[in-house]
């Protein structure tokens, strides 16, 4: 999706600062605190959410880290009732999907139990 999402608005992204691996603050306000806190939220690890909670309220301000905690709330909803319903999230035989989701290494974090690992 971000992907795609990169192409119809032709902004040229790097999407590895998605794991912290690249500088996206060219581009993206607040880029690397809201990697941060997206990824201490996905990681369900409290030692890590906090300090990159309090890292984006310095950064970005209140409203920012509302609206991020809001959006990463809402994903979780999303995913939860797709899989109490049985719904696959994603179709797993998309090539373009795949190769970003081994690219980024999405297959580490715990939500993707629920997703057809690779061969």
């Amino acid at each position: 999706m971000l992907r795609v999402s990169m192409q119809v608005t032709e902004r040229n992204i790097d999407l590895h600062v998605i794991n912290g691996e690249a500088d996206g603050v060219a581009e993206v306000p607040f880029a690397n605190e809201l990697s941060d806190f997206a990824e201490a939220v996905a990681s369900f690890d409290e030692e890590k959410l906090l300090p990159a909670r309090q890292a984006l309220l310095e950064a970005a301000g209140e409203a920012v880290l509302v609206d991020a905690a809001g959006v990463a709330g809402n994903f979780q909803r999303m995913v939860r009732i797709a899989d109490a319903m049985g719904i696959p999230v994603d179709s797993m035989d998309n090539e373009v999907q795949n190769q970003v989701r081994q690219e980024l290494d999405l297959y580490r974090f715990r939500s993707s139990e629920n997703s057809v690992s690779p061969a």
